[in-house]
């Protein structure tokens, strides 16, 4: 099951005591503006830098990705014949719902609306799932393909929440890179999952079927 984000401590932020900030021995009233610019960390100033698109550009691909990942997860658990296996995709539905929520939790620390842009990537990666279960039976050779075709899918989402999170520190942007971390840790951990599945069971009963 996904786990709930706890947000981090914001870096560097004001002191909240009174809502007034002191600078130079001058107490001034924290504005909203101030206040938004302050979550956004140490970055704030790069809003229409090329960096900040590109890193703006990824989010939206990765959130048209997880979106379309929950609506391809229910697929592959139905198609899955080995119990392990079916567990595994279900568990991870409800973790990707959480990813987006995340997602979208990041896009506010950035001042947007959360937008997706399609993901050829992953749309590719999801149509090899479905045409995997088209041509094949209910079997362990299935299954091997799903594990197969689902750890592309993890490895392209490793990929991506890592450079996300790179990006993400090195515009000050503390708060969303420690959300981007815990969906990395989890994407990777969906990834020794399916090995752990592949290795103990699944590819030893599918050599067998043949």
């Amino acid at each position: 099951m996904a786990t709930k984000n706890t947000k981090t401590i914001r870096g560097g932020s004001a002191a909240k005591s009174n809502g007034s900030s002191r600078s130079n021995g001058t107490t001034k009233k924290s504005t909203p503006a101030a206040r938004t610019s302050a979550s956004r960390g140490n970055g704030s100033g790069m809003e229409n830098s090329p960096f900040h698109k590109l890193f703006m550009d990824e989010l939206k691909d990765i959130y048209w990705a997880e979106k379309h990942l929950v609506k391809a997860l229910p697929k592959m658990a139905k198609a899955a014949s080995t119990a392990e296996l079916v567990d595994a995709f279900a568990d991870h539905l409800e973790t990707t719902k959480g990813h987006v929520s995340r997602l979208e939790e990041i896009f506010e620390l950035m001042g947007t609306r959360a937008v997706g842009k399609k993901c050829e990537a992953m749309e590719g990666l999801v149509a090899e799932a479905q045409e995997l279960i088209s041509e094949e039976d209910p079997s362990s050779v299935l299954d091997a393909g799903l594990i197969i075709a689902a750890q592309k899918v993890e490895h392209y989402e490793i990929a991506t929440y890592g450079s996300l999170r790179t990006l993400a520190n090195k515009m000050g942007h503390s708060e969303a890179a420690g959300i981007l971390e815990q969906t990395l840790s989890e994407e990777k951990e969906a990834d020794s999952l399916l090995t752990q599945i592949a290795e103990s069971k699944v590819n030893e009963e599918a050599l067998a079927e043949d």
